[in-house]
C-alpha cells in the first residue's frame, strides 16, 4: 500500500490533495499525505527551489518506505530550480517537464542511497492549480454556487487548447479570470468545492500533464 508525501505550496493544493485526490487514488491502495512547504511557522509564499529540495530530501530520509512527490504551481515559480533559465521557444508544457526532469536528476544525484530515481515524483501544475477547474466551466460555476456564470467560464476555456493552456501572462492566468468573473471566490473553500463538482476524472480527460502525473501516482499500486 503504497504512502505518498506530497509538497504543496499553500492550502488550496492541500485541500485538493486530502480531500479529492486522495479520495480517487485511496480505493486504489496509493495513500496521499500533503505537506504544506516550509517549516512550521513559516509555511506557504514562494516556491524557490532551495524551499522544496530541503522538504523533499527530508520526506525521503524520514520515510524510507514511502515516496514523495510535488504539486507546485508553475506560475510565479520562484528561483534556483535545476534547468532553468528556459529556452523561451518551448511550450509551456516542455518547460514544466524539462523542470521536472532537472529536479529529479538533482535529487538523485544528491541521495542516490534513497532510491529517489524510484520513490521521487516531481509535478509542477500547468500554470495555476485553478486552470484544471476549467476542464468543465458548467460544473464549475455549480460547485462555486455561481451558476449564472458557466458561460462566462466557457468563453474563457474555448479560448485555449486544453484548460492548462490558461496561460502565464500575469493578468489573464486562470486565478486572475476566475476573480475578474467572481470577485468573491476563495481559493481554498470555492476552489475545494469546485474540484469535487469538476471530477478528477474530467481533468483527466482535459489535462494531459495532470492526468500523465495521476497515471504515475496509480501506477505505484503495482510495485
Amino acid at each position: 500500500m503504497p504512502r505518498v508525501y506530497v509538497v504543496v505550496e499553500g492550502q488550496t493544493e492541500e485541500s485538493f490533495v486530502k480531500d479529492v485526490l486522495a479520495e480517487v487514488l485511496s480505493p486504489r491502495q496509493v495513500y496521499l499525505f500533503p505537506i504544506i512547504l516550509g517549516i512550521p511557522g513559516h509555511k506557504g509564499g514562494r516556491t524557490n527551489y532551495a524551499r522544496v529540495k530541503k522538504d523533499v530530501l527530508t520526506l525521503l530520509k524520514q520515510d524510507r518506505s514511502a515516496h514523495c512527490s510535488t504539486m507546485l504551481d508553475f506560475y510565479g515559480l520562484g528561483s534556483g530550480f535545476p534547468g532553468s533559465p528556459l529556452p523561451p521557444s518551448l511550450s509551456s508544457a516542455d518547460k514544466v517537464t524539462r523542470l521536472e526532469q532537472a529536479m529529479k536528476v538533482d535529487i538523485c544525484e544528491d541521495v542516490p542511497d534513497l532510491r529517489p530515481d524510484v520513490r521521487f515524483l516531481p509535478y509542477l501544475q500547468l500554470h495555476e492549480f485553478e486552470g484544471l477547474l476549467f476542464s468543465d466551466p458548467v460544473a464549475f460555476a455549480d460547485g462555486i454556487r455561481q451558476a449564472h456564470l458557466g458561460q462566462a467560464f466557457q468563453r474563457v476555456r474555448d479560448e485555449f487548447a486544453t484548460p492548462e493552456d490558461i496561460n502565464d501572462d500575469p493578468n489573464h492566468v486562470s486565478s486572475k479570470r476566475v476573480l475578474h468573473a467572481c470577485p468573491t471566490y476563495e481559493k481554498v473553500t470555492d476552489g475545494t468545492l469546485a474540484a469535487r463538482a469538476v471530477g478528477v476524472e474530467r481533468m483527466r480527460r482535459e489535462c494531459p500533464h495532470f492526468r500523465e502525473w495521476v497515471e504515475r501516482l496509480e501506477a505505484l499500486a503495482a510495485r
